[in-house]
């Protein structure tokens, strides 16, 4: 039986060591400058910058980042403004907030986590949850909206970013394959339930984070059940490299609710 928590953190601390991916480079100082000067942006799905809007000033405004590691938009919120905290499963995520906080004088609090349980966090602690996508790393996604609304402040705000359904009715090695697109799993998708023996013990023993699908049900229903109310919405894509359903699907969706 495989240890999700532990082997994601794992594979995500491995991960942010080789610094491959987009989502371990720690932004650099002229971004950090722009943002002390008012002129930042950041992002929950890969390609689309999040409306100014939704975030209704930063300035002073106590800011959880949740499961959002990486020196990215930790650093950017601090310097913008806000009092963040960011609460991420890898501890070398974490780091390189640290890193960039450092590094820039800015004031960031590191607590390591999983993103279902927030118990270290005492009711009403935050004005703002800044959440991009990584639900897809967890079995339960009701629990997260569940411990988001009850850690946020009677007229606060989630922001958050996830993946399409859709997504994952594909065999995403298939497709990286160069195979034909063809529809082959049942959703909701588990790897460590769906996945064949050989191929779950190559994602474990890499290691590789292993991803589950969510239904927009639990998405988006289940912020609703939560407490909260959705007040924007919007689509984003990834890029033809990352994935070959890019040029037919939105591959990931961006909610805000608020706790009123």
């Amino acid at each position: 039986m495989v240890d999700i928590h532990r082997h994601n953190r794992d594979a995500w601390d491995a991960e942010s060591r080789s610094g491959s991916s987009p989502w371990c480079q720690p932004v650099d100082e002229s971004t950090i400058e722009k943002a002390r000067n008012g002129n930042w942006e950041v992002i929950l799905t890969p390609k689309r910058s999040v409306p100014p809007t939704w975030f209704d000033g930063v300035g002073g405004k106590r800011v959880l980042c949740l499961a959002s590691g990486g020196g990215q938009q930790v650093p950017v919120l601090a310097a913008a403004g806000a009092k963040v905290t960011s609460f991420d499963i890898s501890s070398e995520q974490l780091a390189k907030d640290e890193l960039v906080a450092t590094r820039e004088g800015l004031d960031v609090e590191l607590v390591q986590g999983d993103m279902t349980d927030l118990s270290h966090f005492e009711a009403g602690r935050f004005d703002l949850i800044f959440h991009p996508v990584s639900n897809v790393f967890c079995s339960d996604v009701r629990v997260v909206w569940r411990e988001c609304h009850r850690v946020l402040a009677i007229g606060g705000r989630l922001l958050a970013g996830f993946t399409n359904p859709s997504y994952f009715l594909f065999d995403h090695d298939s497709l990286e394959a160069g195979e034909p697109l063809l529809v082959l799993n049942r959703l909701p998708y588990s790897e460590p339930a769906d996945l064949p023996p050989t191929r779950l013990n190559q994602r474990i023993t890499k290691p590789q984070a292993l991803e589950f699908s969510h239904s927009l049900d639990d998405q988006i229903g289940g912020q609703i059940d939560a407490g909260f109310v959705i007040a924007g919405l919007y689509e984003d894509g990834w890029t033809d490299e990352a994935s070959r359903l890019n040029p037919y699907m939105p591959i990931f969706i961006a909610t805000l609710a608020l706790k009123t």
